[in-house]
């Protein structure tokens, strides 16, 4: 059985990557109780009081059993907990966003070529959403013709009152193409077929009148593909209204030369009760598929490709691809250069 274990509880994120690791069959060591947000520790604590709680994070490092470390830390201290892990013999599992800036891409790229080990990034808004999985299986079928664009749009909503001081902190948490867009650039990524891609326009905003200046609530990219010329546009943003009776309401819109597809992640508005929503359009006419009973596939591959060294759940070089665009779309947005 693979044993895994939890470095990093500073985001509400480490409750899926717990829950569906454990699902997929692999076994919680324990996780180190240091947070920057109690309530994150809290929640860990009430989710999973078989876990045990562990003061020595050392111990979890040198801890021979332990296969895989996880961890939704500080985003800036991700690639540093990733990179003592892998040479500590450990594969590793981050939430997004794993990398903030060039330096840190270098260096966990490096450290997976000297180790062998895997780094890997869950991009929740595909790993964990099955109408993303359904609609990835559509269009391997065919469903849809060749993809020609992809539309990604990724609200979320602030909830100022319980973030804690780094979420506002652009070193800390990388900016929001980094943090947030990376799900989109993934998805692109995935829905193209695309092994890489080029910015061709960057932007991001402070338009919010409760949050420091320097802190970005909104931006958007585009993206192309040069080897396949497909397109894909970006927006995300922090402006879910408190009316809507879920986080964001995260869509996809996938064009294709014979039909489309449009998803409806978490809420379809003033429609259909509950998440995963599917929209089919193609030369039959429309259809709709609800999407919630679709297996998620990801952490039970990524389970298998930690015990037989392999890449089904996603390949080491995606995932720095993905890290590596949202860091150019960042640049670009500042007007920096790398």
């Amino acid at each position: 059985m693979i044993k895994f274990a939890v470095i990093g509880l500073d985001h509400r994120h480490v409750y899926h990557l717990i829950e569906e690791l454990l699902a997929a069959g692999a076994s919680c060591v324990g996780y180190w109780t240091q947070t920057s947000d109690p309530l994150v520790l809290k929640g860990v604590q009430e989710r999973f009081p078989q876990i045990p709680a562990i003061e020595d994070r050392q111990a979890l490092l040198e801890d021979a059993d332990i296969d895989l470390i996880v961890t939704a830390a500080i985003p800036s201290e991700r690639a540093g907990i990733a990179i003592e892990a892998m040479r500590h013999g450990k594969d590793v599992l981050t939430d997004k966003p794993g990398i903030i800036d060039f330096e840190q891409l270098a260096l966990v790229e490096r450290t997976v070529r000297e180790t062998g080990k895997i780094f890997s990034i869950c991009f929740s808004e595909r790993m964990v959403v099955p109408a993303v999985q359904t609609a990835l299986r559509l269009v391997a079928d065919g469903a849809i013709g060749d993809v020609i664009q992809t539309l990604g749009m990724g609200p979320h909503r602030l909830n100022r009152d319980i973030r804690p001081d780094w979420f506002f902190d652009t070193s800390a948490y990388g900016g929001i193409l980094i943090d947030i867009a990376s799900h989109q650039i993934d998805q692109f990524m995935m829905f193209t077929d695309s092994e890489d891609a080029e910015i061709v326009h960057a932007t991001v905003g402070h338009f919010g009148p409760n949050t420091p200046e320097s802190f970005q609530d909104f931006g958007e990219i585009t993206l192309h593909s040069p080897s396949r010329s497909r397109r894909g546009y970006i927006r995300v943003d922090w402006f879910t209204p408190d009316g809507l009776p879920t986080w964001g309401d995260g869509r996809l819109f996938v064009l294709g030369t014979e039909g489309s597809l449009e998803l409806r992640k978490y809420v379809d508005l003033a429609g259909r009760s509950g998440t995963d929503h599917l929209y089919l359009a193609d030369k039959e006419g429309t259809r709709y598929i609800n999407c919630q009973h679709e297996p998620l596939v990801f952490f039970r591959q990524f389970i298998d490709d930690v015990r037989n060294r392999s890449e089904t759940a996603m390949r080491q070089s995606h995932v720095f691809t993905v890290s590596r665009l949202a860091l150019e779309a960042d640049a670009f947005a500042r007007g920096a250069t790398q």
